[in-house]
């Protein structure tokens, strides 16, 4: 039988089963003590005084530049080189995108860029703390408290991630995160809104909820980005477990990286020691020394049962949808490293076997 070895896989067990079986007996499905317990050992976790969970990781970043007031006419910097959602949420406000490129060992945004890009109608920046390591904050902060703007963490992929012994999500105006099933904890679809600011924690809890402040009272106009009793309740579970399986992650990215330092042309991962990195995605580099281009890396590594993932294959300006609109920049650092970055597994399930399984594999380059 032909060894498969995925590139990402969700830890769901016995707890989140049993989880979901209560709600369902219960027969209270939607935003009720589920939802509110998640959200409170949510803050907890990420050392805010507010959580407001919501639908999606997209619905929580459209929640919160809503909160924020970013409206058409106000620019927001966000990176070049991360998932759509986090540019297209300030699309969804009418608002100028501006992006920043890279630094391109980390993959996070560069804040001498970020610095470049600020005008007087900079409303906004959003770093994206990707593939599990968190932007450098404390240069972001500099750059945007003197001038009052807003920073905003999507902190989609790197739940439990920290910076000098901060959380990610808990550094800023107010943060967001992804239950999507690749994150490194899942509540099938889901995200979470975290803020230590209490009057903005107010606005979302209405924004997601069709704006009403109380049964058929609707104050603002208000969408249905609630979620539901049976995620939070999987949520619940999971968060119980988040710092176990950050650890596994941790553990076979150091073990990944020690076998890779060793094959020709393969870069592994960069991590800051002032940060604490949960591998969302194990990503390397794929140099122009190395025998083999990234997407026949890909397709050889594939063919051999280790699944692989381009994370991502362009720069967002790049995607059609962006070329309609105009977006004709260059960010050098985000265009090089779409074409040479390679995600390959590095999920908590991974045995020792597979992992050496997948050293044997990429030793044979040279």
């Amino acid at each position: 039988m032909k060894r498969t070895i995925p590139i990402a896989r969700p830890v769901l067990g016995n707890e989140e089963i049993e989880a979901v079986r209560s709600v369902l007996e219960s027969g209270f499905l939607i935003q009720g003590k589920k939802v509110k317990m998640f959200e409170e050992e949510f803050a907890r976790y990420v050392g805010v005084k507010n959580a407001v969970a919501v639908a999606n990781g997209t619905t929580a970043l459209d929640i919160a530049l809503k909160a924020l007031e970013i409206h058409q006419g106000d620019e927001v910097v966000t990176p070049a080189f991360s998932f759509v959602a986090s540019a297209n949420c300030i699309l969804y406000q009418r608002a100028k995108l501006v992006f920043a490129d890279i630094d391109k060992r980390t993959f996070n945004i560069d804040p001498s860029d970020v610095a470049e890009k600020i005008t007087r109608k900079t409303k906004a920046v959003i770093p994206v703390h990707l593939f599990g390591q968190t932007a450098d904050m404390d240069a972001l902060r500099e750059i945007v408290e003197d001038k009052k703007i807003l920073l905003i963490e999507d902190a989609s992929q790197a739940i439990g991630a920290e910076y000098k012994g901060y959380k990610a999500g808990g550094m800023s105006d107010i943060g967001c995160f992804s239950f999507y099933p690749t994150k490194n904890i899942t509540t099938g679809e889901g995200g979470m809104i975290t803020t230590s600011n209490d009057e903005l924690a107010e606005k979302a809890r209405l924004l997601r909820d069709h704006g009403q402040d109380a049964k058929y009272h609707h104050v603002v106009l208000g969408y249905n980005y609630r979620m539901t009793e049976m995620a939070a309740a999987i949520g619940l579970a999971q968060l119980g477990k988040i710092d176990k399986l950050n650890n596994k992650r941790i553990e076979n990215a150091e073990l990944l990286t020690k076998g890779i330092k060793n094959v020709s042309g393969l870069t592994p991962p960069y991590v800051n020691k002032e940060m604490k990195h949960v591998f969302n995605q194990y990503v390397v580099r794929v140099e122009e020394t190395c025998s083999m281009k990234r997407n026949e890396l890909a397709e050889y590594m594939n063919k051999r049962g280790i699944e692989t993932a381009v994370h991502y294959p362009t720069p967002i300006y790049k995607q059609p949808l962006y070329k309609k609109l105009g977006f004709k920049i260059i960010c050098p650092n985000a265009e090089e490293d779409s074409e040479r970055v390679l995600s390959i597994p590095v999920h908590p399930l991974l045995t020792r076997e597979d992992i050496a399984y997948i050293l044997n594999t990429l030793n044979i380059i040279r």
